[in-house]
């Protein structure tokens, strides 16, 4: 027999029909009522809500206007409801109010007509929240969960809790989620998506603590629900069987297995996004992720795993094989078999330790020597390893930061020489006669062969040098303040620019910082000279950029740390030791500087390309760089080709978009059901600051005292300090991004690497305070 399908109405009246149909779930007994007959016979309503056998104990007065749950206006959470009241007069005053809001909202003449529903109240709540049957973003076949766990039917809602949890379940899978109470709520969905002929519902619940499941709302969601997902179940399989074949042994790799993530090592979430255009994506690959970060450690005395590409993408969702960035980071000394056990040790602890997936140099990875590596190591292992086998690991650790901290080092002098010559290397570009797709092919190929190499040698030496202090504040030897006042003192690109922003003329600041971009690898992020006046609120300047102060340490610090170096056996004293972490940092942040501006001058070549073919950016951005590979070699058409790439990347880009998968996979199982992790975000500073909330996507001009919201931690969002912002958030990003430096250097509070639960929840407020020292972020409304 066909299931009979109920027509949505007001969520009163929704309810009401639902309540003798639904198996899965309970509808609490209700009653509703117009406000006009509130407002011609309250007392009479009133009695009538006393007479019902529920009708004297705590009840909840909910808002059930027409507005709310109609998809053509739908407005839900626009209208109050009063829980837990108890009695008469706490009835009448909840009911004027849940009135009240709907005046406050509606014309005069509307209000009569709408509904008030009152129903007893679930005041034993353990779990409560929202499910959705399909992507609320995009109508994919998942279901979603947002829920919690501490009794508050309204915190989901609300987003005023910290502790959500997100679920996400591709719906075809077939299988049930292992939490019986998550595989109920998937029956309910089913059961609701057949009574009421829709896949599109939100739908909010609760469970008692009898574990008694109720339905409290169900209404249809502005997003439709795909009916063509044959492309995306086709894809998912395709990742379940890419991960699965991964994760094998491979000959060349220590490591039984592998997992991915997308903020490890070279955070392509941070950089280039979760699902970012295949333009940026295939720059990412070709500039740092094939080989050039490989190379660089294999230079630099790691473990040689040349051939290996250190990112995968799942149909244009990034992913960082960990397998192969845990066996690039292990110094080349040490013994395979141990190597192995080592590997094997970094991939179990972030398995089991998701949230560390932005902090995996830090907190689970031994890259370098520091002053507590050996009792790191000692804590983090355990008796995983003998006490020789840690003392070979740190011995070799030591190793290699001494020939790196070595001035001399024959790859870190390699690194200058490139990197000096890159200006050079664009001026010949330009003066060439070349035709545009070989100036891209050869600006790219320099930015590859001297530009992200070389920076690829300084990110490197820059985490090492930011160990070091780390290690220092660590054992006492100097302060969070004393490391704050060193990285202020720091001649870098971004206080340059604070500097040149008050002194320079808006031409001669543009000539030297314009092919800066926010979004270093996405054409379609405007350059400052492009847009100068969305980036920067001229003539005015809210910041005066003193000039920096050098650094220095009290003599007796400075014997204190040369007796540690000996103690240590590290080939430095105090002051070559604070002049490699000082170089080392500045090198980092300007040689980025450097190579951006061989890129943006390549994605400006590719705008003026499209244009040539007909072409706008948005076009471009879904072109892959090997169209340019394409024209270089042979003689096909501009305009042909990039019209067929770009076709083919749109259509792919549709799939990128609709799929979602968790921030790590550890296995095939996690691609089809998973919970979104818990995140431990970076707070950056000890400082506080509150601010109104200011979403950064369109360059606003006014910045001054806000709460920035960014969606990574890129370079090119430096101007944002030349504008008085009081504080900053980005969805992602490690505690030794881009971002983390600067807001160090000039003491501005941030959160860094809120993740996607998080982030969104603090993007929808008006106002926020950071409270770096408590490591905390309130919302204030």
């Amino acid at each position: 027999m066909a299931p009979k399908v109920v027509r949505l109405a007001s969520k009163a009246e929704t309810l009401e029909r639902l309540a003798p149909l639904v198996r899965t779930a309970r509808v609490l007994p209700l009653s509703y009522f117009l406000v006009g007959k509130w407002i011609a016979d309250p007392e009479g309503v009133l009695d009538d809500i006393e007479n019902r056998e529920w009708g004297r104990q705590p009840l909840i007065v909910r808002s059930s206007t027409r507005q709310e749950d109609d998809p053509r206006t739908l407005m839900p959470g626009s209208y109050l409801s009063v829980p837990g009241v108890t009695g008469r007069e706490e009835v009448r005053a909840a009911t004027e109010a849940v009135i009240g809001s709907y005046r406050d909202r509606l014309p005069e003449n509307e209000v009569e007509n709408q509904i008030v529903l009152v129903q007893p109240y679930v005041d034993d709540t353990v779990m409560s929240g929202v499910l959705f049957t399909c992507d609320p973003n995009t109508g994919a076949p998942y279901l979603v969960v947002n829920y919690e766990e501490d009794g508050d039917p309204e915190a989901v809602t609300s987003g005023r809790r910290a502790q959500l949890r997100t679920y996400y379940a591709w719906k075809n899978s077939g299988g049930t989620p292992g939490d019986e109470r998550l595989a109920r709520l998937s029956l309910l969905a089913r059961e609701l998506e057949d009574l009421l002929g829709l896949h599109n519902l939100d739908v909010e619940f609760a469970f008692d603590s009898r574990d008694e499941l109720f339905l409290l709302q169900v209404r249809p969601m502005v997003t439709a629900a795909s009916t063509d997902n044959a492309a995306h179940e086709d894809g998912l399989r395709a990742i379940v069987s890419k991960v699965r074949s991964a994760s094998r042994r491979h000959p060349h790799l220590c490591g039984r297995r592998t997992i991915f993530g997308v903020m490890p090592d070279w955070n392509p979430a941070e950089i280039v996004g979760t699902r970012p255009r295949p333009l940026a994506l295939s720059l990412y690959r070709r500039l740092i992720t094939d080989a050039q970060w490989a190379d660089q450690r294999a230079r630099y005395g790691y473990r040689d795993v040349r051939g290996f590409p250190l990112m995968l993408d799942f149909f244009g969702l990034p992913y960082v094989d960990v397998r192969e960035s845990c066996n690039s980071l292990v110094p080349a000394s040490v013994p395979d078999d141990l190597a192995e056990r080592l590997v094997d040790h970094y991939i179990d602890r972030l398995a089991g330790n998701p949230e560390l997936h932005d902090k995996v140099e830090f907190d689970v990875v031994f890259s370098c020597y520091s002053f507590t590596v050996g009792q790191r190591l000692a804590d983090q292992t355990g008796h995983m390893f003998s006490a020789g086998e840690r003392d070979d690991i740190v011995t070799a650790l030591r190793s290699l930061t001494n020939a790196l901290m070595d001035p001399s080092h024959a790859a870190r002098q390699e690194d200058v020489a490139a990197i000096s010559c890159l200006e050079a290397k664009l001026t010949a570009v330009r003066q060439s006669d070349l035709d545009l797709p070989a100036q891209i092919y050869w600006l790219l190929e320099d930015c590859r062969r001297f530009g992200t190499l070389a920076f690829a040698g300084f990110a490197r030496l820059g985490f090492m040098a930011t160990e070091i202090l780390r290690s220092l504040v660590a054992v006492g030897l100097i302060t969070d303040e004393d490391v704050a006042r060193l990285m202020a003192s720091l001649d870098t690109v971004t206080n340059r620019m604070l500097r040149d922003r008050t002194a320079l003329s808006r031409e001669e600041f543009l000539h030297r910082y314009g092919f800066l971009r926010p979004g270093t690898y996405d054409i379609r992020s405007p350059r400052y000279d492009e847009n100068p006046d969305g980036y920067f609120d001229w003539p005015n300047a809210h910041v005066r950029a003193a000039p920096s102060t050098p650094f220095r340490l009290a003599d007796s610090t400075m014997r204190r740390i040369d007796d540690l170096l000996r103690q240590h056996r590290l080939d430095q004293d105090a002051y070559g030791l604070l002049a490699f972490v000082v170089r080392s940092i500045e090198q980092r942040e300007n040689s980025k500087f450097e190579f951006s501006r061989h890129l943006s001058e390549a994605l400006s070549l590719l705008k003026r390309l499209g244009e040539s073919a007909g072409m706008g950016v948005d076009d471009m951005s879904f072109v892959s760089i090997e169209c340019i590979d394409e024209l270089y070699r042979g003689a096909s058409s501009p305009a042909s080709v990039l019209r067929r790439c770009a076709e083919n990347g749109r259509e792919q880009y549709e799939l990128t978009r609709r799929l979602v998968l968790p921030p790590i996979i550890t296995g095939p199982a996690d691609v089809t059901a998973f919970h979104l992790p818990s995140t431990e975000p970076n707070f950056v500073t000890h400082n506080s600051a509150t601010g109104r909330v200011e979403l950064v996507s369109s360059h606003p001009a006014e910045l001054a005292g806000k709460i920035l919201m960014l969606p990574s931690g890129d370079p090119g969002y430096d101007w944002i300090f030349s504008e008085g912002v009081a504080g900053f958030i980005t969805r992602y990003g490690g505690a030794n991004s881009h971002m983390a430096i600067r807001a160090h250097q000039f003491g501005v509070p941030a959160v860094i690497g809120a993740g996607d639960v998080l982030y969104d929840r603090w993007a929808s407020a008006g106002c926020l305070t950071i409270d770096g020292l408590n490591r905390r972020v309130e919302v204030l409304r």
